[in-house]
């Protein structure tokens, strides 16, 4: 199962990563946010006025919508940071949706 990755791209070895509690895959060289993205998750916060989603947008660190919390240090840009095995990722808009 690829999820929205190409399929036939050899990305290495996959590794886990943790977001909000749940394992997702990543693989050597991929960022955090291509790693969100490619498990469905495309807003990473909300804005404060509105509560309108936001998610990767630039993708090279000059917007700030795709600030999210990193093993707990807050607001990085997932743009811009390498996944690494065992990370813990929180997406505060995703901590915000209603339960199912």
């Amino acid at each position: 199962m690829f999820g929205l990755r190409v399929a036939p791209v050899n990305r290495g070895v996959p590794f886990d990563i943790s977001v909000n509690g749940k394992s997702i895959p990543a693989y050597p060289g991929e960022t955090v946010a291509g790693a969100l993205l490619a498990a469905g998750i495309n807003i990473f916060r909300k804005t404060y006025e509105g509560d309108r989603g936001r998610g990767q947008f630039c993708g090279m660190g000059v917007c700030y919508d795709c600030l999210v919390d990193i093993d707990g240090r807050h607001s990085q840009r997932a743009c811009m940071t390498a996944a690494a095995p065992g990370m813990m990722i929180e997406v505060p808009a995703v901590l915000k949706e209603p339960a199912e």
